[in-house]
């Protein structure tokens, strides 16, 4: 029973994640990394990390087979959900007129591939919470930052090393690429762990939860694509100075040593020591030497 209505709580315990799943004939596929939220009080915490408001538009990413998009339900203004499974997004609007019939109204589903959707039907999403499969979540987040960016807010359940990579600092040993592409949208910090037990099937690792609130990119003359260019090129061959690793990605040695000496960047440094605003700054003069070079006569 809920505690502040009385009725009987629409969210999945561990008998409902289990009956639903065998009523559709689903099993969790390692391939799609589907591990079912099994703990009310779980998703009841996401929620409270995530920071929904009343007036919130929540786009999910894999939503399953409804654990987080009941417990979103009862906090924001809408939910739209994307899953790409044929079965669960089949079953998952039912699930909802079921369980919280008065919100079925303020829910939408998207049957398809997350990586590849360019819009959603209905208002634009203010907020992302999603638990992420852990072989796409990486790619997943930054696709969502960079395709919605009325996303003021994002709280994702990740795998907990993909966790500690999202958040690092600059120095930090698992500060790389996820890192600073994620730092281009936003400001990102862990936002406390998961245990294995809350799943089904559980996880052989743990999980944990990061924040991400939007911040402006940096300021440069530089596209987003040419920054993460030089991202991409420094760690690419992250034991190398910048000077060596930037080479390919400059067109010579002298060349990303004269872009990153522009920049105010040592060329013995290397990529994991520098903030976006550092890349953003190498980028932009390699940006303005090849414009240069294209509008000399």
């Amino acid at each position: 029973m809920s505690a502040t209505t009385g009725e009987p709580d629409p969210l999945l315990g561990p008998a409902d994640v289990r009956e639903l799943a065998a009523a559709l004939g689903v099993r969790p596929t390692k391939q799609r990394g589907q591990n079912f939220v099994i703990d009310p009080n779980t998703v009841r915490r996401i929620v409270r990390a995530a920071g929904v408001r009343p007036d919130d538009v929540v786009v999910e990413i894999g939503p399953g087979l409804g654990s987080l998009t009941l417990a979103l339900l009862q906090a924001a203004s809408h939910v739209t959900a994307v899953e790409i499974d044929d079965a669960l997004a089949a079953a998952l609007p039912a699930t909802v007129r079921a369980r919280l019939p008065r919100r079925a109204e303020h829910f939408a589903l998207v049957h398809a591939d997350a990586l590849r959707i360019t819009e959603l039907p209905g208002p634009p999403p203010t907020a992302l919470v999603a638990n992420l499969p852990y072989n796409v979540a990486v790619p997943v987040l930054l696709h969502m930052l960079a395709t919605f960016p009325g996303v003021e807010r994002s709280l994702v359940m990740v795998q907990a090393e993909v966790a500690d990579r999202l958040a690092a600092a600059p120095g930090s040993k698992v500060y790389g690429v996820p890192s600073l592409k994620a730092a281009w949208y936003a400001d990102v910090k862990r936002a406390g762990a998961i245990g294995r037990t809350v799943f089904w099937p559980a996880p052989n690792v743990d999980s944990g939860l990061v924040s991400l609130t939007r911040r402006e990119p940096p300021v440069t003359g530089a596209t987003r694509t040419e920054v993460f260019a030089a991202v991409d090129a420094a760690f690419a061959q992250r034991r190398k100075t910048l000077r060596a690793a930037l080479t390919g990605w400059a067109g010579s040695a002298p060349a990303a040593e004269a872009a990153l000496r522009a920049a105010g960047v040592s060329p013995q440094a290397r990529g994991e020591a520098l903030t976006i605003e550092d890349f953003a700054r190498i980028a932009e003069s390699r940006h303005r030497t090849a414009t240069t070079r294209s509008s000399t006569p």
